[in-house]
């Protein structure tokens, strides 16, 4: 039998109840693998690209530090409005 401190250890590293976290992601990947199949796009897809984002780095060498730099802003310039959002909503809620 386990204890209450492991399962609320567990119950705050995951941000809610396994088991309400695990209903989550059940539905937010039904989802996700919805709005994929919709787009045409498959995970193989996904990785792939992963893996050649990986190989250009390896090839440019270190013009791959301005191509990251650039990949970073743009990514966080779609990341942090968001972010920001969710924390208003989370804050007026």
């Amino acid at each position: 039998m386990r204890s209450r401190s492991n399962d609320g250890a567990l119950t705050r590293f995951l941000g809610d109840t396994p088991v309400r976290t695990i209903v989550k992601l059940a539905i937010i990947s039904l989802v996700v693998g919805i709005i994929m199949s919709a787009l045409n796009f498959s995970p193989y897809e996904v990785w792939y690209a992963i893996r050649t984002f990986f190989e250009r780095i390896y090839e440019l060498g270190f013009e791959a530090f301005g191509r990251i730099g650039k990949y970073f802003v743009w990514g966080a310039l779609v990341v942090v409005p968001i972010f920001i959002l969710m924390r208003v909503m989370k804050f007026r809620g």
